[in-house]
């Protein structure tokens, strides 16, 4: 799908932490990531495009239930899964308790930013919520953040209808606009975009 320059814009203001709060209250799953085959699906084209076939450090934000997280801890020493919503960061937690090299903790974007480097930043559908000050600082952060030859791994859904929603287009439009980055692997499909891109030693 082709889109027009500036055909959406983020949104005006980040989505509030009521609104997602009030997802996990009215259900678990919100997303259904656990049950919905297209959820499946990407996590496994997800898996199968890491280049490498184990990383140290992995910063995984917006890491919902962490069912993801449990998927990504065997190709990882460490991984440090994030969400804003407790009850999204308890049920992370429980799913990933018999997993020591998984740390889950409450943070906010781009406010909470972690500490250290990583060699491999896992993001899905997240960036899409985030104001265009918000975007920018967290982009900002998370480079900061990726070690030198670190991968950054980007997955988020496109809108089917094409209608002008600010989309996982919009935002690897973004990403991939992003100095010192390169991108090695490129996805599309009719549900989701999948971009691995490699920081430049």
């Amino acid at each position: 799908m082709t889109r027009a320059e500036g055909d959406a814009a983020p949104p005006e203001t980040t989505v509030s932490l009521d609104h997602f709060t009030g997802l996990y209250m009215a259900k678990d799953d919100p997303w259904d990531v656990a049950t919905k085959w297209h959820n499946q699906r990407k996590y496994a084209v997800t898996l199968a495009s890491l280049p490498r076939e184990r990383y140290k450090r992995c910063y995984e934000p917006g890491a919902s239930i962490g069912l993801f997280t449990r998927m990504l801890a065997p190709r990882c020493d460490a991984v440090l899964a994030t969400d804003s919503v407790e009850e999204a960061v308890q049920q992370a937690r429980d799913n990933t308790a018999d997993l020591p090299n998984v740390t889950v903790e409450r943070a906010m974007v781009p406010a909470d930013m972690p500490s250290g480097t990583f060699d491999l930043v896992v993001i899905g559908d997240l960036l899409y919520y985030l104001s265009a000050a918000d975007l920018d600082a967290f982009l900002t952060g998370m480079l900061n953040r990726l070690e030198p030859d670190g991968d950054l791994v980007s997955l988020h859904f496109r809108n089917r209808d094409g209608d002008g929603d600010y989309d996982g287009h919009h935002v690897h439009e973004t990403l991939a606009a992003l100095p010192g980055l390169d991108r090695v692997i490129h996805h599309e499909d009719e549900w989701f975009l999948l971009d691995v891109l490699r920081r430049l030693p």
